[in-house]
């Protein structure tokens, strides 16, 4: 299993927070670091670095 990671930027106090994780080499996982046992997205690494690029430009 991969170590799950929250978001550099999220905050201890809760709210929208993410989570991500190697999941294989060609699949990072995305979550909702408050439902750890709900869905979970799986993206390309190529598409984890451009989602945290636009998140970083406040898009």
């Amino acid at each position: 299993m991969s170590e799950w990671r929250k978001a550099s930027r999220s905050g201890s106090e809760g709210g929208d927070c993410v989570e991500l994780a190697r999941l294989h080499p060609e699949v990072v996982g995305v979550r909702d670091s408050k439902d750890p046992e709900g869905p979970q997205l799986g993206i390309t690494p190529a598409a984890a670095r451009g989602l945290a690029e636009a998140l970083r430009a406040g898009e």
